[in-house]
C-alpha cells in the first residue's frame, strides 16, 4: 500500500515537472516555433486518440446560440437518469421543474448504434476593473460533443439535426415566459453579453378579461392570429417578419393590460425597454439582437421617454441676419445638461423599421403613448405601427365586462343608470374598476353598482362645473380681446390723423 502511494507521489512529480518544462517553453520560444510545436502535438495526437470532438458556446456574435439552448433541453431529459449533479429551473404556470446538466459532468447518448459523449464545461473569466454594476468573474459556457472519427457524417447530419428537433420541442413544451428590462449599459458583461435583467411573466390578464368593445376586440384577436399564421406571406412580399402596434389613449384606460392580454394570447415573451438607459444607438441596436423570437417589445409612455420630435436646434443669427456658430462652451454645456441616453429618432426608426429591425423572426413592437398628437408621424406611420389601437374611456359594454369580472353578474336595474351616465360623462375603465371592487367581506352587488353611480354621477357634476369655469374664462379673454383690438384701433386712427 505504502509502495503504491510513493509510486503515484512519483507519477506526479513527473507530471508537474513536464507542466513546467512546457510552460517554460511557450514562455521563451518564439511565436512560429510554439506555432509549428502545437500543430506536431495535434497531428501525433490524431494518431493515437481517433476521437473528434465539436464545440456549442452558449453565445456567439454577442447574442445566446440557439444550438445551445437546444441542446440544453434534449440533454435535460438524458442528464436526469446519468449525471450526478444537476441545475433545476422552474416550469411554466410553477407547478413542476425541470433538470438540466450541471458544470463538468458527463452524459452519455446513443444514436443509430453510435456512442456520444457530451460535456458542459465552463471558463471564468475574472473582471480586470472594479465595478459596482458589472458581476465578476463572468462565465463562459459552451458543451463539448465527442465521438469516433469513423462516425462523423452520422453525427453532423442526422443526429444533430435529431437533438435540434428534440431540443426545440422540449424547450417549447417547458417554456417557461419571461418579463425583460434592460440592464444599464455599464452592468453589461464581457463582450457585451447579459443585456437583459428577467423575472417569471405571471400577468393573468386576457382578452376575455379585458373592458373594451367586443367588436374592437376581435379586431384584434384576429389581426395577431394572422400575424403568427404569416411566416410563408412575410417571405413571399420580402418583409421582416414584424408587426407594430400604436396603443394610445389617457391614463387608466388598459394600456398595459392590453400588451399583458396580447402576451398570453400569443405565449410570447415581453421585453420592456427603458430608452432613458441606452446609451446611444449602437447599444440600442445590441438590446434588439439579443431578444428572442416570439417575443413583444414594448416602449412605455414614448412620448415622455426621450425628445422624438424629430426637430432640430434652430441656430442663432446674429445682427446682420447671418447665422451665427455655435460657441464650443455653450455646446459643451448643452450636452452636459443634457439626459445621459443619446438614442435619435433616427436611431429609434432603424430599430424599428430599418436592416436590423429583420435580425430575428416573430417580433411584435408596441409604443404605448397618453399623447398621440406629439409624436413624430414618421414614426408612426403604417408599416412601423400597422395598427393604432385606442384605448378610450369605459362605454357601456366595456362596463359589462367589469362587471361580470369584478361582480359575476350579467345584468341589473341599474345597468341601465350606468349605461346613461357613462355616455354623459368620461370615466377610465381603471376608475370604473375600483368602485366595482367590493369593499367587505360580503361582496354586495348593488352596493358596488351604487358607489359607482355615485362617483359617475360626481364626475358629471365636476365635469360640468369645469366646462362653465372654461367657457366663462374664453368668454372673458374674447371680451378682453375685443377691448384690445378698439384701443389698437383708436390709436392707429389717432396716429394717421
Amino acid at each position: 500500500m505504502k509502495m503504491m502511494g510513493e509510486s503515484w507521489a512519483e507519477l506526479g512529480s513527473r507530471i508537474a515537472g513536464l507542466m513546467f518544462v512546457w510552460a517554460t517553453i511557450q514562455q521563451f520560444f518564439p511565436h512560429q516555433l510554439r506555432v509549428y510545436l502545437d500543430k506536431l502535438s495535434y497531428k501525433l495526437l490524431g494518431i493515437v486518440y481517433p476521437f473528434v470532438q465539436i464545440t456549442v458556446h452558449e453565445y456567439t456574435g454577442g447574442r445566446r446560440n440557439e444550438v445551445y439552448a437546444a441542446i440544453e433541453s434534449y440533454l435535460g431529459a438524458k442528464s436526469t437518469a446519468q449525471a450526478r449533479r444537476l441545475k433545476a429551473d422552474m416550469v411554466k404556470n410553477n407547478k413542476s421543474f425541470v433538470l438540466s446538466l450541471d458544470k463538468s459532468e458527463e452524459v452519455t447518448d446513443e444514436f443509430r448504434g453510435v456512442k456520444l459523449w457530451w460535456v458542459l464545461k465552463e471558463t471564468v473569466r475574472s473582471a480586470t476593473t472594479f465595478s459596482l454594476y458589472r458581476s465578476a468573474p463572468d462565465e463562459r459556457k459552451y458543451y463539448t460533443l465527442s465521438f469516433h472519427r469513423k462516425n462523423r457524417d452520422i453525427v453532423a447530419g442526422a443526429y444533430l439535426s435529431y437533438v435540434m428537433e428534440e431540443g426545440k420541442a422540449l424547450e417549447l413544451k417547458n417554456r417557461q415566459r419571461k418579463l425583460h428590462t434592460n440592464k444599464p449599459n455599464n452592468s453589461w458583461g464581457w463582450g457585451g453579453k447579459h443585456l437583459w435583467d428577467h423575472i417569471v411573466f405571471e400577468h393573468p390578464a386576457s382578452f376575455q378579461t379585458l373592458a373594451m368593445d367586443p367588436k374592437k376586440k376581435q379586431e384584434i384577436i384576429d389581426d395577431l392570429i394572422a400575424f403568427g399564421k404569416s411566416k410563408e406571406y412575410y417571405a413571399k412580399v420580402g418583409k421582416a417578419w414584424k408587426r407594430g402596434y400604436l396603443l394610445y389613449g389617457p391614463p387608466g384606460t388598459g394600456k398595459s393590460t392590453m400588451i399583458a392580454a396580447m402576451a398570453n394570447f400569443l405565449n410570447y415573451d415581453v421585453y420592456d425597454l427603458e430608452l432613458t438607459s441606452v446609451k446611444n444607438n449602437s447599444d440600442l441596436r445590441k438590446l434588439l439582437v439579443d431578444t428572442s423570437s416570439k417575443s413583444i417589445i414594448v416602449i412605455e409612455d414614448i412620448d415622455c421617454s426621450l425628445d422624438l420630435t424629430g426637430k432640430r436646434k434652430k441656430k442663432k443669427k446674429g445682427k446682420s441676419g447671418e447665422e451665427e456658430q455655435n460657441d464650443p462652451l455653450e455646446a459643451k454645456e448643452d450636452d452636459e445638461g443634457e439626459d445621459g441616453s443619446k438614442v435619435t429618432l433616427s436611431g429609434l426608426l432603424n430599430f424599428i423599421d430599418g436592416i436590423w429591425s429583420a435580425c430575428g423572426p416573430e417580433r411584435i413592437i408596441i409604443f404605448t403613448t397618453n399623447h398621440k398628437d406629439k409624436l413624430d408621424p414618421a414614426l408612426i406611420r403604417r408599416g412601423r405601427m400597422d395598427m393604432h389601437i385606442e384605448m378610450s374611456y369605459c362605454k357601456f359594454e366595456a362596463f359589462k365586462v367589469l362587471a361580470k369580472n369584478y361582480l359575476d353578474v350579467d345584468s341589473h336595474p341599474l345597468f341601465e343608470t350606468v349605461g346613461r351616465l357613462l355616455e354623459e360623462t368620461s370615466m377610465s375603465p381603471c376608475d370604473v374598476a375600483e368602485n366595482l371592487i367590493p369593499k367587505t367581506a360580503s361582496k354586495e352587488v348593488e352596493t358596488c353598482l351604487n358607489n359607482l353611480v355615485e362617483a359617475l354621477n360626481k364626475a358629471k357634476e365636476t365635469a360640468t362645473l369645469n366646462a362653465e369655469k372654461e367657457a366663462k374664462t374664453k368668454k372673458v379673454s374674447a371680451r378682453r380681446y375685443s377691448r384690445w383690438m378698439k384701443m389698437i384701433v383708436k390709436l392707429r386712427r389717432k396716429n394717421e390723423d
